[in-house]
């Protein structure tokens, strides 16, 4: 490659992340009105699935989180475990806090605050919605936010990992306390095919892609690699807001009250449950490359996974199912200005940068 080419690009790629906010806006913008001018199109994408997974949006998901698999050192995994503290906090945060909060924000606001404003069958349901998404702590996405706060990746591996164990034993107990429903069923293939589709199979194809850079020119061709892919990685992210927001156009476009108040109570969880996280991991003096992931991982949302349990459970068109879309539309925007709080922040976790 031609180094003015290289310079070229890598300076375009920096203005383009500044900016990704942005980006994700005009996206989400794109997404409702693509989705309303042409429904038929994505009702056709949306059929595309498998146990409630749609491949898709699989595959865009699975574009954006390639390169940072790519970065995961197998030989550095072995180190993880002499720093138990992020993984510690992460758990806590995940299982012990945060989805007893949202439950406890869900109940306030339908049942109290906002009661004259919802009938009392669709508060219950957004409810629902708002506890299936906290009782699924992100797996694919965390990748996004662990690169742009610089974060350790065989770390943030580690977290998800642990996560996904955890949530296949917790996940269905917790909701079902939440929910009041002692018989509720989780559709299973959906959560483990979920985690092959995101999680281990980008995985694998990041080690062997790796071990063969690794081969060649003793791991420089890793980070070349690696930046050349980078500008596939935003295009997946952008890619898969547009698709999910052209599957709920309809809705969004028919319901915006509700749509605000849905989302009053989901920014109100996502920043306290960052700000928790984010005092707790200063407190217990974690380096910031753990941290930031570790709150982040906290904070966000196994979004695919709440709406596929949603729709699931109550159906496509229940105020559970809209409230897991709105929990969509709020946490990309929002965990993208949490990584710039957290990138501004650095200097109080390592001093001197």
């Amino acid at each position: 490659m031609p180094l003015g080419f290289g310079h070229f690009r890598e300076h375009s790629m920096g203005i383009f992340e500044r900016f990704l906010t942005v980006w994700v806006g005009l996206c989400i913008l794109a997404g409702v009105s693509l989705g309303y001018v042409m429904p038929s199109v994505f009702e056709a994408i949306a059929a595309i699935e498998f146990n409630h997974v749609n491949l898709v949006v699989a595959v865009f998901i699975w574009i954006m989180i390639y390169p940072m698999m790519v970065q995961v050192d197998f030989n550095s995994l072995k180190e993880v475990g002499k720093k138990p503290k992020g993984i510690i906090l992460t758990l806590i945060i995940n299982w012990l806090i945060k989805p007893f909060t949202m439950a406890a924000l869900g109940w306030l606001f339908f049942k109290v605050i906002f009661a004259d404003l919802v009938d009392p069958q669709s508060a219950t349901e957004y409810i629902a919605g708002m506890i299936l998404l906290g009782v699924a702590p992100c797996t694919a996405m965390v990748f996004v936010w662990s690169q742009l706060t610089k974060g350790d990746p065989n770390y943030t591996l580690v977290q998800v990992s642990v996560n996904d164990i955890i949530m296949i034993f917790a996940f269905a107990p917790i909701a079902a306390f939440l929910l009041g429903v002692t018989d509720i069923e989780v559709p299973w293939r959906t959560l483990m095919l979920s985690v092959l589709l995101y999680v281990v199979l980008p995985l694998v194809a990041g080690y062997i892609t790796r071990r063969q850079l690794e081969s060649r020119d003793g791991g420089r061709g890793v980070e070349m690699f690696v930046q050349m892919l980078k500008p596939w990685s935003v295009v997946g992210l952008l890619a898969t807001v547009v698709l999910l927001f052209g599957f709920q156009a309809e809705k969004i476009i028919g319901e915006p009250l509700v749509i605000v108040l849905i989302a009053i109570p989901l920014l109100i969880q996502t920043y306290g449950i960052f700000a928790i996280a984010y005092v707790s991991a200063r407190s217990i003096s974690l380096p910031h490359n753990i941290a930031a992931p570790a709150c982040l991982i906290g904070t966000s949302n196994f979004f695919e996974l709440a709406v596929a349990v949603a729709i699931s459970l109550f159906g496509l068109n229940s105020g559970a199912a809209l409230a897991t879309v709105v929990g969509v539309l709020v946490e990309v925007p929002v965990m993208l200005s949490l990584v710039a709080v957290a990138n501004r922040t650095r200097h109080w976790f390592d001093p001197g940068e």
